[in-house]
């Protein structure tokens, strides 16, 4: 099969691009190599792929010959008010709906990443699908707006909820990424709020195991959570790298952020019942895995 990922030089998207390869699929790999991040790493992610530089805000998708397309660009990241919102309405929403609109023209699959930012303070947890979305954060309305647009379209699509996702790779903002670095670099780590915070942590791994089957599996229109096993808060997650790493970490607090959610915890059940999908990945081996990648970068020259 010969697949379109969007985002493919990113942190979710070249991992699932090196496990479409690896499983004898063709791969169109496009990115726009934004400087919201050094390009450089993005660049490093895609090594080995035939990457096509292209802002699909404003350039048109060649699906020719395409089976289906995994559409993970955008712009990331819950703190989005302000002077950054044209760019979340720009590279999520209008990319977004030309991406929807070229694979509605071809007749294509189209597997995208939406977030669990859409649930915002949810009402229950775990929070499962059916959850009315009340996100807080402009980023989490573009994610469910992207949703929305699937349906207008008349979409063969499927959304994919993702749950706050580590692992090798990760983007130098987030927060394991900066433990990390901070570990290597014997500095200090800034956590905003009191660290009590939790999240449904997901490995990267799972998050591609569970992309590829809804392409092959899951029937059109349908929304998955896809969330980690593990809940754990902030201060459990850095106490873990800590003891992982064999080194102490001198932790900051700063003030709670704006848009920043207290809790998320993923019903799975959904996607377990139709796709037998279900995260394998304990948060500790995800984070061991992690650190050896992370300390594996300082320690190359």
């Amino acid at each position: 099969m010969r697949y379109v990922v969007t985002g493919a030089a990113g942190f979710i998207g070249s991992h699932l691009s090196d496990a479409l390869v690896e499983g004898g699929h063709d791969v169109v790999a496009v990115d726009c190599l934004t400087d919201y991040y050094d390009p450089a790493e993005k660049e490093e992610n895609a090594r080995g792929l035939d990457l096509l530089r292209i802002d699909l805000a404003e350039e048109s998708l060649d699906l020719d010959g395409v089976d289906g397309v995994f559409h993970l660009a955008g712009q990331p990241g819950v703190r989005s008010f302000g002077e950054a919102f044209p760019l979340y309405l720009r590279r999520n929403v209008l990319a977004t709906q030309r991406v929807f609109d070229a694979a509605s023209t071809a007749g294509l699959r189209v597997v995208f990443a939406s977030s669990s930012s859409i649930y915002g303070e949810a009402e229950r947890y775990p929070t499962p699908e059916g959850t009315v979305p009340e996100p807080i954060s402009p980023y989490g309305i573009t994610k469910l707006a992207c949703e929305q647009l699937a349906r207008a379209y008349g979409l063969d699509s499927v959304a994919l909820r993702y749950f706050t996702v580590y692992g090798p790779r990760q983007r130098p903002d987030m927060l394991f990424r900066r433990i990390c670095d901070a570990l290597t670099s014997g500095g200090t780590i800034e956590i905003y709020g009191t660290g009590e915070q939790s999240r449904s942590f997901t490995e990267v791994g799972d998050v591609v195991d569970a992309t590829i089957a809804a392409m092959a599996e899951a029937p059109a229109g349908a929304v998955y959570n896809v969330g980690g096993g593990d809940e754990a808060s902030l201060l459990e997650a850095v106490a873990l790298l800590e003891e992982i790493s064999g080194r102490p970490l001198d932790v900051r607090h700063l003030d709670r952020a704006r848009g920043d959610v207290r809790r998320t915890q993923a019903d799975v059940s959904r996607i377990r019942d139709a796709l037998g999908w279900e995260p394998r990945v304990p948060l500790a081996r995800g984070l061991e895995r992690m650190w050896a990648w992370a300390s594996a970068r300082v320690a190359t020259p």
